[in-house]
């Protein structure tokens, strides 16, 4: 680590930590009183008002634990006060400003690289742009976690290790660092506190080391629901899209009953309703009874799924038209369009999201959960379009609420009413929905192409160290065959790329899959599969439950390791052939996974020398006996 690097991370740790006031309780340092003055008179630390008025009559008052800092924020005046944010830290970081970077989006869709000074989008419908939440002018903004990685230093990671109640965002620049959480003007009263969001700055040379240290303390704050095993099934929008029929899922059905029982799930996606909003109900194009099609799932020994996307309704549903008063409010009292504020939605919309602080939507979500999992029974609910509970603007029912209250409050009316089954969440805020959700979409909607398997791929494996730590990732559905409906439409509301793809880039898909670990759902019509695929399917069930740790952020080699072997994931991402060298810790037995081909007993270094352009190959690694 050199010198300049090393001074960087240890002031941006100092400048936090005398910002709030507070000194590690494992660390080595004792500054004297003058020195801690001087520090956080240079961290930025300070609480903004709604008016921009004076904020000197507020304190910021932190209590430390190991790496983790909590703070509350105290109105030690007389009068009370609106707060807009409070800045936990603003500072020069003084690292290079080509330092990379990774940081996590605010929704799903939204994810960061590049390095500081050019910072890059993931993902295609970011949170500043297609969902126009705000970002500080000459600031690229990034929310719940921001890793930085310094070629000559240990690696710094700045994380809120909880989200109940505010918002926590980064923002960053080729200079500058910033903490904020959002406090959305609320009403501070005098002699009242607010517990803020528990905050960490941790170092490290590992990349993953510092993610499991992250995910590690989450999960103090926001225990993770579990539910085992890896959920497995099978989806639908990705072969019918909206236009889904009853004939369709019974059709899939008998073949997984024949061919691959172990897809539990028979998930019916977008298109079975009339509207958004009126989820009891079964549009006319889907040619039968939404509950009899669950019950028939249910009787041939397999779980009902079913897409519902809670938070949001169409102007044009019965929800909307009975019940108005329930849905977020603009400035004339009216319900807001989200189109106004941000993404009016992808299909029958532009949409109006429901206020989850409004006692009657809270009783009217656990009513319609409880009739789908109890009478229904359904098992299994993909919850789609959640962002739309923590929707920025407009008024709400309880005005004392922030916008991720509200989503909890949602949430939590759901979860009652749902009981033991399986909760997915998908479109949603990333760290609102922590402790909330069984499993997380982590990636955009797979089209079959090969810029969407290499996107969709990368985004997936950024995302690997949530895998099994906060929920099961869903790397979203595997697809092995060409065929697919022409009205399938992205999460931005544009129609899917079908076309015709090689082998070699379906097989590079199915490798990432794997490597991801997590949840695995077919979208194709199985009906229609070929037997090479078909086996190839049954290749990735079940699940193995682990992330592929990879030797370095470009993904080029992954070790899933398991009970008595290794599955190494070879990639090549470029558009020329490359070599990967696969590195044995013993004397072992090599196999194509994909073929079943023996490769030989090696022992040191396996070196592939010419990995095609857009390929991958999955190689099991089976230790000999001594």
């Amino acid at each position: 680590m050199s010198s300049a690097s090393r001074k960087s991370v240890l002031l941006i740790r100092c400048l936090l930590l005398a910002s709030l006031g507070c000194v590690p309780l494992a660390g080595a340092i004792a500054s004297p009183a003058s020195a801690v003055a001087a520090l956080r008179a240079r961290s930025g630390a300070r609480v903004a008002l709604a008016d921009g008025g004076d904020a000197s009559a507020l304190r910021l008052d932190a209590r430390w634990r190991g790496d983790a800092c909590r703070v509350r924020l105290l109105n030690t005046g007389t009068t009370k006060v609106r707060v807009r944010e409070v800045i936990l830290l603003d500072v020069p970081h003084g690292l290079d400003a080509d330092t990379p970077v990774y940081g996590e989006g605010f929704q799903m869709l939204s994810q960061t690289v590049g390095t500081l000074a050019q910072p890059v989008d993931v993902g295609s419908y970011t949170d500043r742009g297609h969902y126009r939440l705000p970002e500080p002018a000459g600031f690229r903004t990034v929310y719940g976690m921001l890793l930085l990685s310094p070629r000559e230093a240990d690696r710094l990671l700045l994380g809120f290790t909880s989200c109940r109640r505010f918002n926590g965002k980064i923002h960053f620049n080729a200079t500058r660092l910033q903490a904020v959480l959002e406090t959305e003007d609320l009403e501070l009263g005098p002699g009242k506190s607010w517990e803020l969001e528990e905050f960490v700055v941790l170092s490290h040379a590992s990349r993953d080391h510092l993610l499991e240290r992250l995910a590690s303390a989450i999960g103090k704050k926001h225990p993770r629901l579990r539910h085992e095993p890896v959920p497995t099934g099978w989806c639908s929008w990705y072969c019918f899209g909206p236009k889904v029929t009853a004939r369709n899922i019974t059709d899939n059905l008998d073949w997984i009953s024949t061919h691959i029982p172990a897809l539990r799930y028979i998930q019916i996606d977008d298109g079975y309703q009339p509207w958004m909003g009126d989820w009891l109900e079964s549009g006319r194009a889907f040619g039968g009874d939404l509950r009899g099609v669950l019950q028939e799932i249910r009787q041939r020994g397999f779980e009902p799924a079913l897409w519902v996307a809670p938070f949001i309704a169409s102007g044009e549903s019965k929800l909307f038209k009975d019940h108005p008063d329930w849905f977020v409010q603009d400035s004339k009292g009216v319900p807001l369009r989200s189109d106004k504020v941000g993404f009016g939605g992808w299909r029958l919309g532009p949409w109006y999201a429901l206020d989850g602080t409004h006692p009657e939507a809270q009783r009217w979500l656990t009513e319609l959960f409880r009739t789908l999992r109890r009478d229904w029974g359904c098992t299994y609910f993909k919850l789609d379009a959640t962002y739309w509970g923590t929707l920025p603007e407009g008024h709400r029912y309880d005005r004392s609420a922030t916008r991720i209250e509200a989503y909890r409050k949602g949430m939590e009316a759901i979860r009652r009413g749902a009981g033991d089954a399986l909760i997915m969440g998908c479109n949603h805020p990333i760290w609102p929905s922590l402790g909330l959700i069984h499993a997380s979409r982590s990636s955009l909607d797979i089209e079959r192409s090969w810029g969407s398997f290499a996107s969709i791929g990368r985004e997936n494996l950024l995302r690997g160290w949530q895998n099994g730590r906060l929920w099961w990732n869903d790397p979203d559905c595997v697809v092995l065959h060409d065929g697919g409906s022409k009205d399938v439409m992205d999460a931005g509301g544009r129609p899917t790329t079908m076309g015709k793809v090689p082998d070699h880039e379906y097989q590079f898909h199915a490798t990432w899959i794997y490597a991801t670990g997590g949840m695995l759902l077919s979208g194709d019509d199985l009906t229609r599969i070929t037997p090479r695929r078909a086996e190839m399917l049954k290749k990735l069930v079940p699940p193995s439950g682990v992330c592929a740790r990879f030797e370095d952020d470009a993904f080029t080699v992954g070790v899933t390791a398991l009970r008595g072997r290794e599955m190494v994931s070879l990639f090549n991402w470029g558009d020329t052939s490359v070599s990967r060298t696969l590195r044995l810790k013993r004397k072992s037995r090599l196999t194509d996974y994909w073929t079943g081909e023996v490769l030989g007993d090696f022992s040191g270094d396996y070196r592939v020398d010419s990995l095609p352009a857009h390929s991958a190959r999955l190689i099991e690694v089976r230790p000999l006996s001594r």
